[in-house]
């Protein structure tokens, strides 16, 4: 069973403290959206398990979500949270959640059991509930008891883009965040192009960057950031090991600025020594590209326009073997193992452009046949009109 715990983080004075990103009537308001949200499924409640979801609600700061973990959210606005003991202080010093119940590590524990007793509680029973099923806070295993053990309790609909659609729009609070963030973006790669030359450690250049956030008080991202060069300068993810920059390289970076988990990115190709006409060529593709879709990039397009505007620029200069089935995604508040938001460019996707919206938008070539890596890519906060890049640096091609 679980335990009720009424911990708090108390001043000098006895007054309670909270380490919250935002004001308290910000959470309120974001309540209330999702309350609205949960009358218009016909929803009497929903389960969170995804972190941002948590975070976004409540301010509650944890990479305990590892582990299983619910936020139970009524229609009516109560909530209740179901974690593990290590996370007892964590959601008390970072959220504004108040009932926070505790499932005991045990052997063949089930703490989807816990979690009936406390919807239980809630006076849940027979009730339509929504459950976050598309997070890594939700494993295969937690699903499937999840499921074994409410199917008689209650009616579970998937709902795990509820709050992630509300996440969308971005307050003029999160804008702030954003903005600094950008700045903490840019602030890396300004560490990183006096170190990029030929003999170059990779390491080097990666603490640079990465220590440039954390030094200006940025925060770890969501996901590593990406450093390759020669032949890995084609590779889109990160991986271990590093290399020392020849005196004709290519070092492909992707990397993000972060305040109070907030992410903007950016994507660059760099070149050292003599560039070939390769890569000429790919850099004016990637940057035309980029900016034909800054005219697409505001209300009155959809995330689906943007992919068939990428895909009918690569294609009519014969890439289309050598560019990606989507490029770039909305980004936000998020937790690992990923800095992506649920809602990417990619070939139909109707989701519309709205004001306020934080979009990372990538070119990405990777030309196998001879070996040249191009990319190009920056965050761009959505207005009524056109969009407004969150960079300083032009899109020009660094060579060193």
């Amino acid at each position: 069973m679980f335990s009720n715990f009424n911990l708090s983080v108390l001043t000098e004075t006895g007054e309670t403290k909270m380490a919250l990103a935002f004001e308290t009537d910000e959470y309120a308001r974001r309540l209330e959206r999702l309350k609205e949200s949960m009358v218009h499924k016909k929803l009497d409640a929903v389960l969170l398990f995804a972190q941002e979801s948590m975070y976004w609600l409540t301010g509650y700061d944890t990479f305990g979500f590892v582990f299983f973990q619910c936020l139970a959210v009524t229609a009516d606005g109560r909530m209740a949270l179901l974690t593990r003991s290590a996370d007892i202080r964590q959601a008390r010093q970072t959220s504004i959640i108040k009932d926070i119940r505790v499932w005991v590590d045990r052997g063949q524990s089930d703490p989807s059991r816990d979690l009936k007793d406390m919807l239980s509680e809630m006076d849940l029973l027979g009730a339509k509930i929504g459950v976050e099923y598309d997070t890594h806070g939700m494993t295969g295993r937690s699903a499937r008891l999840l499921d074994e053990q409410l199917q008689s309790f209650c009616q579970l609909q998937d709902a795990s883009y509820l709050v992630s659609d509300l996440r969308l729009i971005k307050s003029p609070a999160e804008i702030t965040y954003i903005e600094r963030a950008a700045t903490f973006c840019d602030d890396a790669f300004d560490a990183a192009l006096p170190l990029v030359r030929p003999g170059a450690d990779e390491a080097e250049i990666l603490a640079a960057m990465q220590g440039a956030v954390l030094a200006a008080g940025g925060d770890y991202p969501a996901n590593n950031f990406i450093i390759g060069s020669g032949e890995s300068a084609l590779l889109c993810r990160a991986k271990s090991g590093r290399r020392k920059l020849s005196d004709n390289d290519q070092l492909t970076l992707e990397w993000a600025g972060v305040a109070a988990n907030y992410h903007v990115a950016a994507m660059r190709t760099v070149l050292t020594g003599e560039v070939s006409d390769r890569h000429q060529t790919l850099f004016r593709a990637a940057r035309a590209t980029l900016e034909s879709i800054e005219e697409i990039l505001r209300p009155g397009h959809t995330f689906g326009d943007v992919f068939d505007r990428h895909a009918e620029i690569m294609d009519e200069r014969g890439l289309s073997r050598h560019r990606l089935n989507a490029c770039g995604y909305s980004l936000g508040a998020r937790f690992a193992p990923s800095w992506m938001e649920h809602q990417m460019f990619h070939a139909g996707n109707q989701q519309p452009i709205q004001p306020d919206m934080s979009l990372f938008v990538h070119i990405i070539i990777m030309d196998s046949d001879s070996g040249s890596a191009m990319t190009l890519g920056r965050t761009y906060l959505t207005g009524e009109n056109e969009p407004k890049p969150l960079s300083r640096h032009p899109l020009d091609l660094y060579t060193k």
